[in-house]
């Protein structure tokens, strides 16, 4: 396979995924997507995230120098893309049970960058209020894990192209997140995101959100929402580290007024990726 390929496997061009691998088996892994644009967005973040998530599951990390080899390798002139990086615990016998010397298996991948509809910048989006619940698990809550069945089944649930993303609930009733971005509902001067506590997935662009809101002036509280009280906010958003921010406008028949905080938002990432860059 020549080097104009778009990933890598344990640093090569030709590698391949075996059989055994646990990732494929039992979904024993986890996974980071980011921007890069000349150079990769926010990796300090991502990779810490990835980091912790390798160390939730017992999975050693793959050093960030040999992750940024790879990148580097996969990009060549090419500016605006999509990486994404899968740490899986690598190869077994047919057995849950862990193997003591596990190798793990890396991959790097290199795609285009989505082009998403000007509307959704300008007019925000429209959510689907999925059916499929995710469940609680403390142990897994906040990891990027392989094992993403119940986003794949929520997301079977439309076809419309009109829809953006779902919105999805835990088993308990509580809102969590969409199937590819976290959540943020403004109330007056403070922004509420999702308790991530027992599930869902704690994103970069979640994070750097919590910390750029205080410059307009907002705080930030991290609780448990339900459906009602969403319903209620002045503004709702979803974020995620490829398209940023985007406004929620209308969740199922329920619609919420054209706001600005989306775009306030959008333009402090903004601003702050181009001092990092």
């Amino acid at each position: 396979m020549s080097q104009s390929s778009s990933f890598l496997i344990n640093g090569r061009f030709e590698g391949g995924i075996s059989p055994l691998d646990r990732g494929l088996a039992y979904g024993d892994g986890v996974f980071r997507t980011l921007q890069h644009n000349g150079y990769p967005y926010c990796w300090g973040m991502h990779y810490h995230r990835l980091e912790a998530d390798c160390n939730a599951l017992g999975i050693v990390c793959p050093s960030a120098d040999a992750l940024l080899d790879d990148i580097a390798r996969l990009q060549g002139s090419e500016q605006n893309s999509v990486i994404k990086i899968i740490v899986t615990r690598g190869e077994s016998l047919r057995s849950y049970a862990v193997p003591p010397l596990a190798q793990p298996t890396r991959i790097v991948i290199k795609t285009a960058m989505p082009q998403y509809p000007d509307s959704y910048f300008q007019q925000g989006v429209t959510l689907h209020l999925c059916e499929t619940r995710l469940a609680r698990q403390p142990k897994l809550a906040g990891v990027k894990h392989l094992n993403r069945l119940e986003n794949v089944l929520a997301r079977m649930e439309w076809t419309d192209h009109q829809i953006a993303d779902g919105l999805m609930m835990d088993e308990g009733g509580d809102v969590i997140e969409c199937t590819s971005a976290n959540l943020f509902a403004r109330f007056g001067d403070i922004m509420v995101t999702p308790d991530l506590s027992a599930s869902g997935v704690l994103g970069v662009t979640r994070e750097r959100l919590m910390q750029l809101a205080p410059k307009l002036g907002y705080s930030v509280e991290v609780k448990h929402l339900r459906l009602s009280e969403l319903m209620d906010a002045d503004e709702v958003l979803m974020c995620n580290s490829l398209f940023g921010v985007w406004q929620v406008r209308q969740l199922s028949s329920h619609a919420w007024k054209a706001g600005t905080l989306a775009a306030q938002l959008r333009e402090l990432l903004r601003e702050q990726d181009a001092i990092s860059a």
